[in-house]
């Protein structure tokens, strides 16, 4: 039974729902077996404003791994307003982004002048255990701790934002994120658009208002996840970006909640994905369009040639379906392209980009089923733990997982029972997306290759194949929707 049709047949107004504790005990009594498992409690659509592109697109300033992090209240000037916003250092929504060799050693100092707890969770990276910034591992406001980890990786675009428990979608949401940029000598070889031609992207959806950037969810946008009416991309509403007929290179990270965006060319150019979360794909793949789920990352080459000066190219997103009551429904605008010159490019795109091996299923020792529960009501008037995996909320001191370190195993994600899209990540590991049944029912071109977090839509099943390291300790993985991730659909595996 939908929200809709069930409101109406039981006679409870919006306003009757959460009015009284009986009514809620009422909702709280329809548990798992009942009719509030098979119910959409999902919010609605959240419509967006398109700008008027108008404001150049900032690129954030690129540091080191020997870095200073502050995470502090500040104001940044957003289509033209100044903006109370949190940030990695002064007068900026984003912090800068950090670009190493593969194979450096990192030491990132985090300063919390934040009135609360934080930290800093390095989304992406293989790091030890204690520098991953679980949910526990926070600084009190006013200290400071130094983030130490060798960058033993492939190249790839990772990022980095806070991850304390029940704060990090709103601390998040507020400003607090960056990009984490490594390089080797695999992706150098291939000569691909840099410098000024290669672009990144953090894309974003926000609530601004006169005091600042707004966070505070109902009940329906902790179901859904809390997605904005504004666009930004790199911290600026509906930019522009100038560019001249030839390749660039766009390294994207959907750094929103809760919102996924269906990204494509308004002139219907390929995108030509050569990497994601994990780094290069083997072979590039052409697209007219892809999801692009929250904290997920793409690789894309563009060709602008062909095109004349002053014609303009939007990157977009586009309708999708099957993604719950409150995904897909509107079509907009989120980056505009502005042809400025006509030049000769000779950079043609590689066939082949990388060369890793696939992981066999047989190579797994162990098979972790892990069910996606359709939302759920606690009793009382404690609306918490609608999000459960396997019928459990996050809870600091169980392990839910033993893993063997240096062991192969298969994960199993099924939300075929479930009515909202859910983007898993898992700290601490890459891994290979094997099987997707239900729902779309096959992998997208974007999920070859090495990915951190996968989208599994409602109806789908997903099994993904982990070869675990020898990194351990204990580590969590959750939905990306972050305000599902606060409302406790977290879980931790300890790597022994």
């Amino acid at each position: 039974m939908k929200r809709r049709k069930f409101i109406k047949k039981s006679g409870l107004g919006a306003s009757s729902i959460f009015a009284g504790s009986s009514v809620v005990s009422f909702l709280a009594a329809c548990g798992k077996g009942h009719m509030m498992d098979k119910m959409n409690m999902g919010g609605q659509p959240v419509s967006v404003k398109e700008g008027n592109f108008n404001r150049l697109l900032p690129i954030p300033t690129t540091v080191t791994g020997n870095a200073t992090l502050t995470a502090q209240a500040t104001t940044a000037t957003i289509n033209g307003n100044n903006i109370q916003v949190l940030g990695y250092q002064a007068k900026g929504l984003l912090g800068p982004t950090i670009r190493v060799n593969s194979n450096v050693n990192a030491s990132i100092n985090f300063q919390n002048n934040l009135s609360e707890k934080s930290n800093i969770h390095w989304h992406g990276l293989k790091i030890p255990a204690k520098m991953d910034g679980h949910p526990e591992d926070v600084v009190n406001p006013g200290n400071s701790f130094n983030y130490q980890f060798n960058v033993n990786q492939r190249a790839g675009l990772s990022w980095y934002h806070p991850h304390p428990d029940r704060a990090t979608a709103r601390q998040a949401f507020q400003g607090l994120a960056g990009l984490f940029l490594i390089n080797d000598a695999e992706e150098a070889a291939l000569n691909l658009p840099s410098g000024i031609y290669e672009i990144p992207l953090v894309i974003q959806d926000k609530r601004f208002s006169s005091s600042g950037i707004t966070y505070s969810p109902s009940m329906g946008e902790v179901m859904s996840g809390y997605m904005g009416e504004t666009i930004t991309v790199n911290g600026e509403v509906s930019p522009f970006a100038e560019v001249t007929t030839r390749f660039y290179r766009l390294r994207m990270l959907n750094g929103s909640n809760a919102r996924i965006y269906n990204l494509a060319l308004s002139n219907n150019a390929d995108l030509i994905i050569i990497g994601n979360d994990g780094g290069l794909l083997k072979n590039p793949s052409n697209v007219k369009n892809i999801l692009l789920a929250p904290g997920e990352r793409l690789d894309v080459l563009v060709n602008f040639a062909g095109l004349t000066a002053g014609t303009e190219v939007f990157l977009e997103s586009k309708v999708f379906n099957n993604a719950g009551s409150a995904q897909g429904k509107q079509g907009f605008k989120i980056l505009k392209f502005k042809i400025t010159q006509t030049v000769s490019d000779s950079f043609t795109a590689p066939a082949s980009l990388s060369s890793f091996n696939t992981v066999a299923p047989s190579s797994s020792s162990k098979t972790r089923n892990f069910i996606i529960n359709a939302m759920q009501m606690s009793g009382g008037m404690n609306m918490t733990g609608m999000h459960r995996i396997n019928g459990k909320t996050y809870e600091k001191n169980r392990i839910d997982e033993l893993v063997a370190a240096n062991t192969t195993e298969i994960w199993v994600f099924d939300n075929s029972q479930g009515d909202e899209p859910h983007p898993m990540h898992l700290h601490g590991v890459h891994f290979q997306v094997w099987e997707r049944s239900g729902g779309r029912g096959q992998l997208i071109p974007s999920e070859s290759g090495w990915k951190d977090t996968v989208l599994v839509m409602p109806g789908e099943i997903v099994k993904i194949i982990i070869p675990f390291s020898t990194l351990t300790g204990v580590f969590v993985f959750h939905c990306h929707n972050l305000e599902h991730e606060d409302d406790g659909m977290m879980l931790q595996y300890q790597l022994t």
